[in-house]
């Protein structure tokens, strides 16, 4: 039973704690790492403190690679947003209508809690009439109000 609790408490943790302990295990610094998966150090850094929550391609695969991983055993403790989640929809309305009232302080992430940055996209239609589409991204997670 012990074995399926360490399993389970693996599969739970973020990706800071999953690289930060594989690496460990292995004997690495961060240093260490980063010149064997060839990725800059400032990137195992920002992976490490929780900057980093979801990876590109080409870094989830150099890590797989220098710490022997698969690719799911880094991709399952990453981060994601399923756009599709209905719940989100009244929540990104009252996001929209916030940064058209121009509030673009203290907006919060519906996903995570964290900060959002908003702005104010201004385009012409073909009849020169002013359109504004209001935006945000978090800055921890991959959700945005497009």
């Amino acid at each position: 039973m012990r074995g399926k609790n360490k399993i389970l408490n693996m599969e739970k943790m973020s990706l800071a704690q999953f690289i930060s302990q594989t690496r460990e295990k292995m004997g690495l610094s961060q240093t260490g790492l980063a010149h064997k998966a060839n990725v800059p150090v400032e990137m195992i850094e920002r992976i490490e403190s929780a900057q980093e929550l979801f990876l590109p391609s080409t870094i989830r695969q150099r890590l797989a690679k220098a710490l022997r991983l698969s690719l799911i055993d880094i991709k399952k403790h990453e981060k994601h947003f399923d756009e599709s989640h209905k719940s989100l929809d009244d929540a990104i309305e009252s996001i929209r209508l916030c940064i058209l009232d121009g509030i673009y302080e203290g907006l919060k992430c519906p996903v995570c809690g964290n900060s959002l940055v908003a702005h104010i996209e201004e385009m012409y239609d073909l009849e020169d009439n002013l359109i504004k589409h209001p935006k945000a991204r978090c800055s921890k997670c991959p959700f945005q109000v497009k």
